[in-house]
């Protein structure tokens, strides 16, 4: 979408008529140094994608590494601790380093020390575990911990540590601060030492709040206390989030300790964080632990120990992340050199945020109605007060919110990156959104969890979305964000695809060529789609042994004559006569987001349907692929031949080739994969067809199977379930099975050709709709989505338990004939369903009987059950 026209309709708030309109001046860009020219040559990788999550993870500059490894192969760097050449070229070059970061903060060696951790997070817990805490007592009332509610849970966690050492901990709010900040702190003891701690953040990382450098010093001289109690505060200043856009310095604001995390402020290294101490309160640092090359003395027999006089070696146990820490001088290098210092950084990114700020604010739907609900705390008028980060939830035209699930869905078929959820930060989310403790504790056992996309329990948020600048972004991300929320709220869908070719389409085929490459409809066991051809016997005779099958009852009895397709089947069913509900189509998906193998009467197995979803495709790294990330997966079609126990791969442009169905037990080498959290057994498939595979989709790929002696156990059980069992599961996310209505597909198909303005062709064919939902069974209905209040069906002797709807997410809108995306399909049903994509509902076998090999069929009927207080549909008369 970045660069893409504005559809029709609300006027985007024009760049350079904002700049002209502010009473003060918005910086944009660094000076002569064309932005666009940056983005092209260090970011080439971002082309037709617009990245909003700084504030997460901000991005690294191609000569940034391109440096690294180039000082990576040209030095040698060996450990530390050691003594010779190569251990003392890396000392000096991270001694080098340190002296960079302090540079850096406008401080010096003299007043702070360097520690480097594993990030942000181990700095904190390192503060929390060797501060001076000292417990109450009969004559003490011992320390407090205090911290700003609007902190990140890593600061919030600290609290675990003192409390095992008997420390008070106590939450503060921003509004109780800014009230201490104008009131004069009641006069303490100067005699009482007392040691008590206070945390806040530089910048909220859920709103951008930016909150007053000016504590430090008022809290550490006592002329602004947290709470009124005697003793000596110390002041320890988050500032992994502001340090990302903004210069820290710490020659004016001498906060005692500042962790930080380097990938916040380069994107690389990750995993690299520090600790900034203050030599003042470097001594007063309490160690217990003690690691490799801490120690200036020890003994293994007795306890004797004397840690090494700088405190940076006495906290760094063991060797530091050394090449890591050498990267860091590439990337000050890159920073300085692509704009000139933080301080443009600091004011590009903010421009970029008050632009967003002004024209997200102005949305209105027709009646004047907010198109957004904005969460922050300033007007956006100051970077002193506001950094480049915008928190919201959008509305829809009744006021009520939009899940940011369903946002971040949408913008994802932008190519938009958000971040969505509570950021880490539930104190600032519980302020801004409302949400008290208890409904806390109340969603919690509804099922939400941190991280999740629960975004809304009666009907009330859990959490926002965030957009953050970083300082490459450029006002066309901007832009296409704001386009993004204006043609999601503002505009009917025009039935028209995305303004740009997602990366991952670049050289899929043409629809004209892509239906050429789709054989026409065949039989699982046979080029005959008779069910009862002698064929069906066999194939059970040959069903491999390590794969229990489940019964079916007959199918229905067929006409002798012409043979008939399904979807012929299936337009007799829905004339009546075999009762409203009926299989129409059987479908399984023998490789994960690949396409599917259409057959009219298929075995079943202990997993579901026979094959389906064994075989996943993963890239370099032995991650799964899916059509969000490679939609050309759609186009390549799998057969399955039962008797010659192989699987024939097709696509356009392709020779086909074969994989065997089972592999060899004793050559099979088993690797640990992962798929939807879950661990599973699987097996390579060998290199022909990894390199077929990476042929066709133009960069290295492997095809895993799960292994056959191999069980996915599956989260939910179903019930009868046999004491002592769990269901078995395949590669699938969630459940044996998926099953759709055709009702509730007609629908929907009405609804996306009514908003087709030209009415020329009928946009989306029914086909088409039910293959992007990838279900293995269709079935015709009397009404829609009438499916979602089943609570069991029944075919013939086979008994499933309806396990709960199918959550969509943008894969429905990837047309599985060309691997194209239309939003249209996603934004339809969203609206549908008020926001909540679900469509289709997933089955569980019940009390499964593996005594003998079975068969789901088309034409066959299917039985539900109503769940309690469900509406009885009115059904025919016949019935």
């Amino acid at each position: 979408m970045a660069g893409g026209a504005a559809p029709p309709g609300p006027e985007l708030l024009a760049f350079a008529r904002f700049r002209e309109s502010s009473e003060r001046p918005l910086p944009y860009g660094y000076g002569p140094r064309s932005l666009r020219e940056l983005r092209q040559r260090e970011f080439g990788r971002l082309a037709g994608t617009v990245y909003l999550d700084h504030a997460g993870a901000t991005l690294f500059p191609q000569s940034q590494l391109t440096s690294f490894t180039n000082d990576l192969m040209e030095n040698v760097y060996g450990n530390p601790h050691s003594q010779n050449i190569s251990s003392k070229l890396t000392h000096e070059t991270v001694e080098h380093v340190r002296y960079r970061i302090l540079a850096h903060f406008h401080t010096s060696s003299e007043d702070y020390s360097v520690i480097f951790t594993a990030g942000s997070t181990a700095a904190l817990k390192l503060v929390a575990e060797a501060f001076p805490w000292v417990s109450p007592g009969p004559e003490c009332s011992g320390s407090r911990f205090c911290y700003l509610t609007d902190s990140h849970t890593s600061v919030v966690g600290m609290r675990k540590v003192t409390t095992a050492m008997n420390v008070t901990s106590i939450p503060v709010r921003p509004e109780d601060m800014r009230l201490a900040e104008r009131r004069a702190a009641a006069a303490s003891d100067p005699d009482c030492q007392l040691p008590h701690l206070f945390c806040y953040p530089a910048q909220s990382n859920f709103s951008g709040t930016r909150y007053p450098l000016s504590w430090i010093g008022e809290v550490k001289a006592g002329r602004m206390c947290p709470v009124s109690v005697p003793g000596k505060w110390f002041v320890l200043l988050d500032a992994a989030s502001y340090v990302s856009t903004s210069p820290l310095d710490l020659s004016v604001h001498q906060a005692d300790f500042v962790p930080l995390s380097f990938y916040k402020l380069f994107g690389f290294p990750t995993g690299l964080g520090a600790l900034l101490v203050n030599n003042r309160v470097a001594p007063l640092l309490r160690k217990t632990y003690f690691g490799g090359g801490t120690a200036a003395a020890y003994l293994a027999g007795e306890d004797f120990y004397i840690p090494r006089s700088s405190v940076a070696e006495r906290f760094e146990d063991g060797t530091i992340s050394f090449l890591d820490v050498i990267a860091l001088k590439h990337g000050f290098d890159a920073l300085e050199r692509l704009t000139g210092g933080m301080e443009n950084i600091k004011q590009h990114t903010f421009t970029l945020a008050q632009y967003t700020y002004t024209a997200l604010s102005a949305l209105r739907y027709p009646d004047g109605a907010p198109v957004v609900r904005i969460y922050s705390d300033s007007e956006f008028s100051s970077p002193e007060e506001q950094g480049p980060i915008i928190n919201f939830n959008v509305l829809d035209h009744s006021g009520n919110i939009i899940g940011y699930s369903q946002v971040d869905k949408m913008a994802s078929l932008y190519n938009i990156h958000v971040r969505t959820g509570c950021f880490c930060n539930t104190g600032a989310c519980q302020r801004h959104l409302g949400i008290s403790d208890e409904m806390v504790k109340k969603h919690l056992q509804a099922g939400h969890v941190c991280g999740d996309d629960v975004d809304l329990i009666d009907g009330q948020p859990t959490g926002s979305v965030r957009i953050s600048f970083g300082y490459m972004s450029t006002v066309e991300d901007a832009q296409a964000f704001l386009r993004f929320i204006i043609a999601m709220q503002l505009h009917q869908s025009d039935g028209q695809p995305l303004p740009q070719t997602m990366p991952a389409e670049a050289g899929a085929p043409s629809e004209s060529e892509a239906q050429d490459a789709i054989p026409a409809i065949m039989d699982g066991c046979s080029s005959s789609p008779q069910e009862d051809a002698p064929i069906a016997s066999g194939v059970c005779s040959d069903l491999p042994s390590t794969v229990g099958a489940a019964d079916l009852h007959s199918p229905l009895p067929m006409t002798t004559g012409t043979q008939h397709t399904p979807l012929e089947r299936a337009a007799g069913v829905l004339d009546g006569g075999l009762g409203p509900y009926v299989i129409t189509n059987l479908y399984l998906y023998p490789i994960k987001s690949c396409a599917a193998f259409e057959v009219t009467t298929w075995p079943l197995g202990n997993q579901g349907l026979l094959y389906d979803r064994s075989w996943m495709v993963v890239n370099h790294n032995g991650v799964c692929l899916s059509q969000k990330q490679e939609p050309r997966l759609c186009l390549i079609q799998p057969f399955i031949d039962l008797q010659q126990k192989v699987m024939v791969l097709k696509a356009k442009g392709m020779e086909p080739i074969e994989v065997p169905l089972e592999e060899d037990g004793e050559q099979a080498q088993i690797y640990q994969s992962k798929v939807c959290a879950d661990r599973v057994n699987t097996y390579n498939c060998g290199e022909k067809i990894s390199s077929w595979l990476s042929r066709f989709f133009g960069r290295p790929c492997q095809l895993i199977k799960q292994s056959s002696k191999f069980q996915r156990s599956a989260k939910k059980q179903g019930k009868d379930q046999p004491a002592g069992t769990t269901a078995s599961l395949s590669l699938v996310n969630e459940a044996q099975y998926l099953l759709i209505n055709r009702s509730s597909v007609l629908e929907l198909q009405q609804q996306l050709n009514a908003s087709d303005e030209n009415g020329k062709e009928e946009l989306f064919p029914m086909k088409d709709l039910i293959s992007r939902f990838r279900a293995n069974i269709i079935t015709n209905g009397t009404r829609a989505f009438e499916e979602e209040k089943w609570d069991e069906i029944s075919i013939g002797s086979l008994r499933f338990q309806v396990s709960g709807p199918c959550h969509r997410c943008q894969m429905i809108c990837i047309d599985q004939q060309t691997g194209q995306r239309n939003q249209n399909v996603f934004q339809k049903l969203s609206e549908r369903r008020e926001r909540k994509v679900n469509f289709g509902v997933y089955l569980m076998h019940m009390s499964l009987d593996l005594s003998s090999p079975r068969f789901l069929s088309v034409g066959s009927q299917v039985c539900p059950v109503l769940k309690e207080n469900a509406e009885c549909p009115d059904l025919p008369a016949s019935d």
